[in-house]
């Protein structure tokens, strides 16, 4: 059984209880947000292992809500994922610490790899 503890932020409910229901049965514990303010404020109340946010939100985008996560929690491993996919994002994801960009619509075997290669790398 894999642990660690993931928050998935997304303004999409089919994308936000996909991921749990693709992630908790291998043993993660998945917290889920609806935006990116609400995403931020359960970062602050509890520590998150790998955080799985969107690009495009209504309220924040997935950028900022990078660039928060990485200067204010920079253990905390951030996935990108997003409908809206070009070089320029995916590079930009990256440079500002990004540790994997996937696209959507993702499969469960490419949502899992990636969590699982950003657990690895954290404890690495």
């Amino acid at each position: 059984m894999n642990t660690g503890k993931l928050l998935v932020i997304d303004d999409e409910s089919i994308v936000r209880t996909s991921c749990k229901r693709v992630l908790s049965p291998e043993g993660y514990e998945v917290r889920l947000a609806a935006n990116a303010f609400e995403g931020i404020k359960m970062m602050e109340k509890e520590q998150f292992d790998v955080v799985l946010t969107d690009l495009k939100m209504p309220d924040m985008d997935g950028i900022t809500v990078l660039e928060t996560i990485k200067k204010r929690w920079p253990e905390t491993q951030v996935i990108v994922i997003t409908g809206y996919q070009t070089v320029d994002t995916a590079v930009k994801s990256i440079k500002l610490g990004a540790f994997d960009y996937i696209e959507k619509p993702f499969t469960p075997d490419a949502l899992l790899s990636a969590v699982a290669a950003a657990l690895g790398n954290k404890k690495g």
